[in-house]
């Protein structure tokens, strides 16, 4: 086993891009809360995008490696150190046998993510490593990470290799990191964009404009299944019967007491709730990074403009991915 776990920290679990495909059975997507971070560390060592890595959130959690690793963290700064010096985030670092990950409390977001070379060697469940902790499957035995487990690291390919080489030389080419900012804010207030829920125009007029003209305060009451919002509350013109159907990451459900709830990634798989607004896709890594006790302001965005967001963003993830090959493979 090459890596050791001294403090598994808050809450620490093995995800990857999620399991889909079976929410028709009743099993959730679950998955990273933000995939981007998730993403880009993976292309920092040279793996597949989706690749099982660890998500870690708040504090806490210490590592041991046994052996030599090529890692990458990106996602929330936790202030980590490697054997008591700061290490660094969104770049490559070699880590030598013997040396102690260490991650302290949040800074900036709440989530940090580390992809090792070869990604972690567990079993797919229903095709994916992501861990359910409710229903305790994927990831380590369905759970969370305790002190005394050992992980493995899979076989690094050749991009892995070159991007050890150089490391090892530690030439001025390498030294670089990628910029974060083209991809998520870690702002303690965020703007986020939604599109209109099916029922928004059920909500009467008052409601409607407050939903986009108030802030809503995210609660302690946040977790991988949902985020409990605080504020103005929102009221139906007038109540109706509505069936439950099928709901997605970033759905906003209004419960009868008006206060908003935004389901995150391991949400049920239907809801039957009054849905007044869908967080476009590009905006889930930030809203995944926001600390309880921040402010959200939520702005009216169209289906075409969130189309166009997502697109500049897989382009530059493309853009991204090109110049990290290039950079690992040019001496």
């Amino acid at each position: 086993m090459s890596i050791k776990v001294i403090h598994p920290g808050l809450l620490t679990t093995i995800q990857d891009l999620g399991r889909f495909g079976s929410q028709k059975f009743g099993v959730i997507v679950s998955g990273a809360m933000d995939p981007i971070s998730l993403r880009i560390a993976n292309l920092l060592v040279g793996n597949n995008e989706g690749e099982g890595a660890l998500e870690i959130t708040l504090l806490g959690t210490t590592l041991q490696f046994d052996t030599d690793e090529l890692v990458a963290i990106t996602g929330g700064d936790l202030q980590p150190t490697i054997d008591g010096e700061k290490a660094p985030m969104w770049r490559p670092v070699l880590i030598r046998k013997g040396s102690v990950l260490q991650f302290k409390s949040a800074i900036n977001g709440c989530r940090a993510y580390v992809a090792f070379a070869g990604g972690i060697v567990v079993p797919e469940v229903m095709g994916s490593k992501s861990t359910y902790l409710r229903a305790a499957i994927g990831g380590l035995q369905g759970r969370a990470l305790q002190k005394g487990d050992e992980l493995d690291s899979g076989d690094s390919n050749p991009l892995s290799q070159a991007f050890v080489q150089q490391l090892e030389k530690m030439t001025a080419h390498f030294n670089w990191s990628v910029d974060y900012t083209e991809f998520i804010s870690f702002d303690k207030t965020q703007t986020i964009r939604v599109l209109h829920g099916a029922e928004f125009e059920r909500f009467d007029i008052e409601s409607q404009q407050a939903f986009y003209s108030k802030p809503y305060k995210l609660t302690t009451q946040a977790d991988r299944m949902g985020y409990r919002l605080d504020g103005e509350p929102l009221s139906l013109s007038e109540k109706f019967e509505l069936l439950s159907e099928g709901v997605t990451y970033g759905t906003i459900q209004v419960p009868s007491n008006g206060q908003p709830i935004i389901l995150m990634v391991d949400r049920q798989t239907t809801g039957g709730y009054p849905k007044i607004g869908q967080v476009i896709s590009v905006d889930l890594p930030c809203l995944a990074q926001m600390q309880p006790n921040t402010n959200i302001q939520f702005k009216k965005f169209s289906l075409e403009q969130a189309e166009v967001e997502l697109i500049k963003q897989e382009q530059l993830l493309r853009k991204l991915a090109m110049g990290i090959h290039f950079k690992a493979l040019h001496k």
